[in-house]
């Protein structure tokens, strides 16, 4: 994250992980399967954070807003917003990582869509629907900012689920 990935190199790596290049070399071979074994690594982090937010979120649709901003630790939001999109960059051209993104939308949803709605038949839709707000939800708040990210997305997300209840 602090280097970007065009700017990623083994002896930036090195520095961070407290390990010399030559080790780093010689364990994943080349910048590609660093960068890889690296976000996977940032992947199985999320997937930890997300079953865990589900754990502890109601399952109504309010726990749902507070899964997703659970999802967004505080203070980073800035920072996701700009550097972290180089980093989704890489996951969406390597088939492994978009995979791994994949797998992990598709678990996201079932979890945001159980707390939606009892009809089974419309949960997994309605998760989407509400994961795909979310994250536009943040990225236009990373062009307005006019409020916290928090409060942004909070507003947007209790909006649709009230359209959604008809109020």
């Amino acid at each position: 994250m602090a280097a970007g990935p065009a700017d990623f190199t083994f002896a930036k790596a090195a520095k961070a992980c407290g390990l010399s290049a030559a080790t780093l070399v010689q364990r994943y071979g080349d910048r590609s399967s660093l960068v890889e074994a690296i976000l996977l690594h940032a992947w199985n982090m999320l997937d930890a954070q997300t079953e865990a937010a589900d754990a502890e979120a109601a399952e109504t649709p309010e726990g749902a807003i507070d899964l997703l901003l659970q999802l967004m630790p505080d203070g980073d939001a800035e920072r996701n917003a700009t550097e972290g999109l180089l980093l989704l960059r890489e996951d969406f051209q390597n088939p492994v990582l978009r995979a791994r993104g994949s797998a992990w939308g598709h678990r996201l949803a079932a979890i945001l869509g159980r707390r939606l709605t009892a009809d089974m038949a419309n949960a997994l839709s309605l998760g989407w629907e509400m994961a795909s707000l979310w994250q536009g939800a943040y990225i236009w708040w990373a062009f307005n900012r006019g409020d916290s990210a928090e409060a942004a997305i909070r507003r947007t997300l209790t909006n649709w689920i009230n359209r959604q209840a008809g109020e």
